[in-house]
C-alpha cells in the first residue's frame, strides 16, 4: 500500500488520527511553566499536559533519574524484578499506608486493573458481587470498563454494546449511593473531586460518611485519584484532607511529572490477584520507576505541599476578584486544581483569545475554565496568568456581545 504522505514530510499532521482540534503551533521546548513552539513563540502553561506535569516541564529531578536510570537499565521485562520498581513500591506505599502496588503506565490502565481486583475479590469473597457504583458525572478514563463506569453523559454508549456491571448514583448524595447497594454490590468508586466534569467538589464530610457506609456495608471503596493525587490538592492524596483510607487507589497523571506511569494500590486484604490475572508489557518499568521515586521525594520535601497550598489559594483569591470584577460565577476547587465559573459558554473563546496572548488554558465545559498549573508555579506566574485572562475574558465577553 502506497501512503499519500511524504515519507520525509516532518510538517503535515495528516499521518495522525483526528482525535481532536488542536492549535497550528508545534510545541519544541518546555521549562517549568513555559513551553516554547518551533517558531519561538512562548506559553504560559496552566494546563501542564491536564495536571500530568507536576513539577513543570523537563524537571530537574526528572532528567537526572532518566540519565541516571537510562545507563544502568531501561527495561528488564516484568518477568523479573528491578531494583527501581521494588524501590518505589516501598516508598510509595508507605507513603500511602496502602502496602500492596501495581505499576502500570495510564491512569485507564490502572483503574481497569482496580475494576478487576475488585470484581475477583466479590468472587472469592462476597458470593461473586461484581457490581461497582460509581458517580453521575465521573471520568475514569478510555478504556470500554473504564467508560462504563463513567457516570459521562452518553460517553459509555460511544462503543457498544456497554459493559456491564456499573450503576451510576447521584454526585454527593450518600443517601443514593445506600439506596443502590444489594448484594451484588462489589465496591463504591469515585473521584475525590471531579476534574473532566469540571472540578466537581464533593460536600464536607462526605468521603467520611461513604467510608462508614462502605465498612458498614461489607463493600470495597476505590478511590481514583488519577487527577487528585500526588500533591495537587495540597496534600499527597486528596483523601488525606477528611483522613480516609480507601481499599483500592489508583493513581497516573502527576506520579511520573510527565513519564508515562501509573498505579494501582490496595490493602492486604484486597490485594487478590493469581498469576496470570493482571499484568502488562510496561508494568514495573526500572526507567518511570525511577522518576516516580524521584517525584515522590520532591513532593513530601520540606515545605513542598504547604507551597502548594500556599500558591493555591493566591490563585483562588485572584480567581475570586477577577469573578467579582468581571461579574462571573463562583470559584471551586482545591490546592492547585480549580475552575472559574464563567456564567456562559465562553470557555473556547477565552482558551483561543489566551492561546493568541500566549496563555495556554483549559475549557472542559463551555461555560467554565479549569486551572493545573505546575504545582511548583510562582507567585508572579500566577499573576502573570491572571493578566492575560483578564484581556481574554474581555475579548470574548466583547465579541459575543457583539
Amino acid at each position: 500500500m502506497t501512503s499519500t504522505v511524504e515519507l520525509n514530510d516532518t510538517n503535515t499532521t495528516s499521518a495522525l488520527m483526528q482525535l481532536t482540534d488542536k492549535p497550528d503551533a508545534i510545541m519544541v521546548r518546555g521549562r517549568g511553566s513555559y513551553l516554547w513552539d518551533e517558531r519561538g513563540r512562548r506559553y504560559l502553561d496552566f494546563v501542564q499536559g491536564w495536571a500530568v506535569n507536576a513539577l513543570g516541564h523537563c524537571p530537574e529531578v526528572v532528567q537526572r533519574a532518566l540519565h541516571e536510570q537510562a545507563g544502568e537499565l531501561i527495561n528488564a521485562s516484568p518477568a523479573y524484578h528491578n531494583r527501581p520498581s521494588l524501590a518505589f513500591a516501598a516508598e510509595l506505599a508507605a507513603a500511602t499506608g496502602l502496602p500492596r502496588v501495581f505499576f502500570c503506565a495510564s491512569g485507564a490502565e490502572a483503574n481497569e486493573g482496580a475494576i478487576k481486583l475488585a470484581r475477583k475479590w466479590g468472587a472469592l469473597h462476597k458470593g461473586g458481587a461484581h457490581e461497582i457504583i460509581t458517580l453521575e458525572g465521573s471520568f475514569h478514563g478510555r478504556t470500554l470498563a473504564a467508560m462504563a463506569a463513567s457516570g459521562k453523559p452518553g460517553f459509555a454508549e460511544r462503543f457498544p454494546p456497554v459493559m456491564p456491571g456499573f450503576v451510576h448514583a447521584a454526585h454527593g448524595d450518600i443517601a443514593a449511593v445506600a439506596r443502590a447497594i444489594h448484594a451484588g454490590t462489589v465496591a463504591v468508586m469515585l473521584e475525590p473531586i471531579q476534574g473532566e466534569a469540571g472540578v466537581v467538589c464533593l460536600p464536607d464530610g462526605y468521603l467520611r460518611e461513604l467510608r462508614a457506609l462502605t465498612e458498614a456495608r461489607g463493600v470495597l471503596l476505590i478511590l481514583d485519584e488519577i487527577q487528585t493525587g500526588m500533591g495537587r490538592t495540597g496534600r499527597l492524596l486528596a483523601c488525606e484532607h477528611e483522613g480516609v483510607r480507601p481499599d483500592i487507589l489508583t493513581l497516573a497523571k502527576g506520579i511520573g511529572a510527565g513519564v508515562p506511569l501509573a498505579a494501582l494500590l490496595a490493602r492486604e486484604t484486597v490485594s487478590c490477584f493469581a498469576p496470570g490475572d493482571q499484568g502488562g508489557t510496561y508494568t514495573q518499568h526500572p526507567l518511570t520507576c525511577a522518576v516516580g521515586r524521584a517525584v515522590l521525594r520532591e513532593l513530601t520535601s520540606d515545605g513542598f505541599l504547604e507551597r502548594v497550598v500556599a500558591r493555591g489559594e493566591r490563585l483562588q483569591q485572584r480567581l475570586v476578584q477577577l469573578s467579582r470584577e468581571q461579574q462571573l460565577g463562583s470559584v471551586r476547587g482545591q490546592g492547585l486544581l480549580l475552575a472559574l465559573d464563567l456564567a456562559a459558554p465562553l470557555g473556547p473563546a477565552v482558551v483561543q483569545a489566551a492561546f493568541d496572548r500566549g496563555l495556554l488554558l483549559n475549557s472542559p465545559r463551555p461555560e467554565l475554565l479549569r486551572f493545573m498549573p505546575a504545582l511548583n508555579v510562582s507567585e508572579d506566574e500566577i499573576d502573570e496568568m491572571l493578566s492575560v485572562l483578564s484581556a481574554s475574558l474581555a475579548q470574548a465577553r466583547a465579541a459575543r456581545s457583539q
